[in-house]
């Protein structure tokens, strides 16, 4: 009786385990006009982006200047490797004045979310 109370202990602690890890995106409507940023860098980006993403590199010193190209009235859905530089991007993006914002995390995430294929640069 213990070893069989015990497996279902561990069954469901590897159960509640597992699914905890498995977050599912939530669907990103994307409007028309809506610019899918990049924010990794530029190697990065050309190993494998989001369909029709651009690519403006979060770290760059540049980051200001070439945000400043685009409408901060725009929709606006921005991604990374794993969701922390996404979430550094859109907070700048803010303080900027840019409306719009959506951060979609990590790249897989941005994917799933959104429907968008990654493709490499040609």
């Amino acid at each position: 009786m213990k070893k069989t109370l015990a497996a279902l202990a561990i069954a469901v602690t590897v159960a509640l385990g597992l699914s905890a890890c498995s977050a599912t995106a939530e669907p990103i409507e994307l409007a028309a006009g809506t610019v899918i940023v990049d924010v990794r860098t530029p190697s990065e980006y050309a190993a494998g982006h989001l369909d029709g993403a651009i690519n403006i590199d979060v770290q760059s010193a540049t980051f200001d200047t070439e945000l400043s190209a685009l409408p901060a009235d725009g929709d606006y859905v921005v991604y990374c490797a794993s969701g922390n530089r996404s979430a550094s991007a859109v907070t700048r993006m803010a303080d900027l004045g840019f409306t719009g914002l959506t951060d979609a995390g990590g790249m897989s995430d941005a994917a799933a979310s959104t429907g968008l294929a990654i493709v490499t640069a040609r």
